[in-house]
């Protein structure tokens, strides 16, 4: 999770919304790809920091799904995204805070659960102090 920050920090200093994540190779503990919310680079409003991660990862392993690979990100993925990290086959999510607006997983009880034919491994609450505390400090900063 400390890598995933990394990242968020780096949305936070390019003023986007501080989501941040890697995904790693569950059998080298390696990481396969880093990435961060670029939905103001992008001018895209769906490009969240997991969709990327998933887009470049295919993309450099040539394959359409990743199997074999553990997610973490800094913020509970919203619908969109945590429907893709089924639909892709990632073995493990690990998230940071909880996001009791927009969470796709924990507030909406309905993807990545039983019924979907892939089953993710889901853990929240990963060092949520830290991942909150970013968050609130960047929504302090654009609303001075």
């Amino acid at each position: 999770m400390n890598e995933a920050i990394k990242e968020a920090k780096l949305a936070f200093n390019n003023n986007e919304v501080p989501v941040g994540g890697v995904l790693i190779d569950n059998k080298t503990n390696e990481i396969i790809e880093r990435s961060y919310n670029k939905i103001n680079v992008k001018k895209n409003a769906i490009y969240h920091c997991e969709i990327d991660l998933i887009i470049n990862s295919c993309e450099k392993l040539s394959q359409k799904y990743l199997n074999d690979t553990v997610m973490f990100v800094t913020l509970e993925p919203c619908t969109m995204c945590a429907s893709a990290i089924s639909e892709v086959h990632i073995d493990k999510l690990y998230f940071g805070a909880y996001d009791e607006k927009n969470g796709g997983i924990e507030e909406r009880k309905v993807i990545l659960k039983k019924q979907h034919t892939f089953n993710t491994e889901i853990y929240g609450g990963i060092m949520e102090k830290e991942c909150r505390s970013l968050l609130k400090n960047f929504f302090k900063k654009i609303r001075k």
